[in-house]
C-alpha cells in the first residue's frame, strides 16, 4: 500500500469582536454623497440667481426707455398697451428679488429661506409667462400699426401745418421706428424667455433641496 502525503493546513480563528470592529469602521458614503450633491445644487442656484439679476435690470431698462420715449401715435397705441399692463416694472422686479432670494439661498441654506426662494420662483416663472404673451402680442401689432404709419405719411403735410414739426418724432419714417421698436422688444421677449426658464430650473433645484 503506498501512503499519501497529507499537506498541512494553517487554520486562523480571528474572534467575532474584531470582524464586528472592522465592519464598524467602513465610511458611510451616502450622507457624503448627499452633501456633495447639496454643494452642486447650491453653486447652481447662486449663478442662475445672479442671470435673473441681470435679466430683471435689462428688462427694467427698456421699459424705462419706451416709458420716456416718443413715438408716432400709431406705435404709442401699441406700446402704451405694454406700459398698461406694468410688466416692464413689475416683472423685472420680481426677476431681481428671486435671483437675490437664490443668491441668499446659496449662502445659509435653512428651510424658510428655501421656501422663500421657491415661492419667489414661481411667482418670477408666472410673471415671465405673461410677459411672454404680452410681448408677442406687442411684436404681432407692429406689422398693423406700420402699415397705419404709412398710410398717415401722405397726410403729414396737412397735419404738419397743423400741430406738427417736421423733426418731431412722429414724422419719424415708419419703417425705421418698426425696426427699433421690434428689436427692442425682441430683446426683451428673449430675457424674459430665459428668465421663465431659470425661474423653473431653479424651482426645480430649490425643490430637491427641501426633499
Amino acid at each position: 500500500m503506498t501512503s499519501q502525503h497529507v499537506p498541512n493546513e494553517t487554520i486562523i480563528m480571528l474572534p467575532s469582536n474584531v470582524i464586528n470592529f472592522s465592519q464598524a469602521e467602513k465610511p458611510e458614503p451616502t450622507n457624503q454623497g448627499q452633501d456633495s450633491l447639496k454643494k452642486r445644487l447650491q453653486a447652481k442656484v447662486k449663478v442662475i440667481g445672479i442671470i435673473q439679476i441681470l435679466c430683471g435690470v435689462k428688462v427694467l431698462s427698456m421699459g424705462i426707455i419706451f416709458a420716456s420715449a416718443s413715438f408716432s401715435p400709431n406705435f404709442t397705441q401699441v406700446i402704451s398697451m405694454l406700459l398698461k399692463s406694468a410688466y416692464p416694472f413689475i416683472g423685472p422686479l420680481l426677476f431681481v428679488i428671486s435671483g437675490f432670494l437664490s443668491i441668499i439661498t446659496e449662502k445659509g441654506l435653512t428651510k424658510p429661506l428655501v421656501h422663500s426662494s421657491l415661492a419667489g420662483s414661481i411667482l418670477s416663472a408666472l410673471s415671465a409667462l405673461v410677459g411672454f404673451i404680452l410681448l408677442s402680442v406687442n411684436l404681432a401689432a407692429l406689422n398693423p400699426a406700420s402699415l397705419q404709419c404709412k398710410l398717415d405719411e401722405k397726410d403729414i403735410p396737412t397735419r404738419l401745418l397743423l400741430s406738427y414739426d417736421y423733426h418731431s418724432p412722429y414724422t419719424m419714417d415708419c419703417h425705421r421706428a418698426k425696426a427699433s421698436l421690434a428689436g427692442t422688444l425682441s430683446l426683451m421677449l428673449v430675457s424674459t424667455v430665459l428668465e421663465f426658464c431659470l425661474a423653473v430650473l431653479t424651482a426645480v433645484l430649490q425643490w430637491k433641496q427641501t426633499v
